[in-house]
């Protein structure tokens, strides 16, 4: 198997090969589920008897029954630059040797500093030579309510508006932001108040074109919120769990361009599309557009807990001390794991392979839908690349199929993940240092999965 050019898979001796010695899920893993079933929290749990991982290196997990699997999820787009990725591993040893926890607002360390220093430059503000600051956090929610918190401080409003199949966390802000009921947010309001969610773009659905889209909302915000009234714009540019929904040409820069005119700070949510996995270092680019503020976390650390706020210092210096911060958030070693992650992405060209395996997937996939009326979009940029299932007769969302897909997958030795408002995306994220040649073979198992279920 082959691996692109200065990428390092990780995992040492792990070979980047498919191989099932035993069928799926082995004993080990069941009696694993048994005792899960009895110990963990059932809202944790997996639907199905799962597959429990072992090790892994690039894009292959093998399994405690010694099974070698196929990994298109990245952890849900976490280990972006490969399972254990040996710079990342080195890293985290030498750092935990050193020095584990201070908490940097008690005794500050470099590692934060030169990581923020690292993520400043990457913001598109500073290309025009603005300031720009960072603060660090622990997950993704975390680094939205943030967010929220810094616009509501820069602009002394209280309105905040998400859009339509938005996910944005798990938290009551966030949850208050997120989009589906089920199973994110049934049972457990109320949520947080002056939280608005109104239609975006959904190019498959709507019929719109960007500007068109752009117009709708600005029209509802207007007339439903007020201009003056409004905080913060956040807006995935590639909505992840929604779908992996990529807004129309002229959308995203329409909504940017009136928030600046309304005094409105506008935060791109890169939690799941930042850190090269579009093919871009933040998916925000490729509108052309400058956020006052973006969110990551997910790619940022190779598996750490990890998330910031990385935007304007304008903006993000209206917050008085003490207003952010936590015992946590920027860890020395997730910012030690963070400045490997960083490296390995500059040297390797982590996003110009994020494009190639793009191309692949987008191949392969689009070869599937001319012969296949239920495969109804194919959608992404870089590696973050999702088909919307759909009914071959009415074009209504087929989560079934999408769950049937997936199941087949598991079953040889290809992890992949659905999402959707609807359940019916099948949507991949495969580590960009895998194969071209691995990537090809899970690619086949879909395939295979799809012809099942015609």
């Amino acid at each position: 198997m082959s691996t692109p050019i200065g990428v390092r898979a990780g995992g040492p001796g792990l070979a980047q090969v498919r191989n099932l010695v035993t069928e799926l899920p082995g004993p080990k893993s069941r009696a694993l589920a048994s005792r899960m079933g009895a110990a963990v929290a059932p809202g944790l749990t997996h639907p199905t008897v799962p597959v429990f991982a072992a090790r892994g290196g690039g894009g292959v997990i093998v399994d405690v029954d010694g099974n070698s699997l196929i990994d298109l999820a990245s952890g849900i787009a976490v280990t972006t630059v490969g399972i254990s990725h040996p710079d990342v591993v080195a890293a985290v040893q030498a750092q935990v040797a050193a020095l584990t926890h201070t908490c940097f607002m008690v005794t500050p360390y470099e590692s934060y500093v030169a990581l923020a220093e690292r993520l400043a430059a990457k913001h598109p503000a500073a290309a025009s030579g603005e300031a720009v600051r960072a603060a660090f956090f622990n997950s993704g929610a975390e680094a939205v309510e943030n967010a929220v918190k810094i616009a509501r401080a820069a602009t002394g409003r209280d309105a905040v508006v998400a859009f339509d199949h938005a996910f944005h966390g798990r938290t009551n802000l966030t949850m208050a932001m997120t989009a589906k009921a089920k199973p994110y947010k049934s049972g457990f309001g109320p949520f947080a108040s002056e939280v608005y969610r109104l239609p975006g773009s959904y190019p498959y659905r709507d019929h719109l074109t960007g500007p068109e889209a752009a117009e709708r909302w600005i029209k509802l915000v207007e007339s439903q919120i007020g201009g003056a009234n409004l905080a913060a714009a956040v807006l995935e540019p590639i909505q992840g769990e929604g779908g992996f929904i990529v807004p129309a040409p002229g959308f995203v820069p329409a909504v940017a361009a009136w928030c600046r005119a309304n005094g409105v700070v506008f935060v791109a949510d890169e939690i799941q599309s930042g850190i090269a996995r579009t093919g871009d270092f933040f998916a925000i680019e490729h509108e052309g557009v400058v956020p006052d503020l973006i969110t990551v976390a997910k790619g940022l650390a190779g598996g750490m807990p990890l998330s910031g706020v990385v935007g304007r210092a304008e903006v993000i210096d209206r917050v008085g001390a003490g207003g952010i911060g936590g015992t946590f958030g920027g860890n020395p070693a997730a910012c030690a794991a963070a400045l490997a992650v960083l490296d390995a992405v500059e040297r390797d060209d982590l996003t110009g392979r994020a494009r190639q395996l793009g191309e692949i997937l987008h191949a392969r996939l689009g070869a599937a839908a001319a012969g296949d009326p239920r495969l109804g979009e194919i959608r992404g940029r870089g590696a973050m690349v999702a088909v919307e299932l759909v009914d071959a007769q009415t074009g209504q969302p087929d989560p079934a199929l999408a769950k049937a897909v997936a199941g087949h997958a598991i079953g040889h030795g290809v992890i992949t993940l659905t999402c959707g408002t609807y359940g019916n995306v099948l949507r991949f994220l495969p580590p960009l240092s895998i194969s071209d040649e691995l990537l090809t073979e899970g690619l086949d198992v879909i395939a295979a999965g799809l012809a099942a279920t015609r």
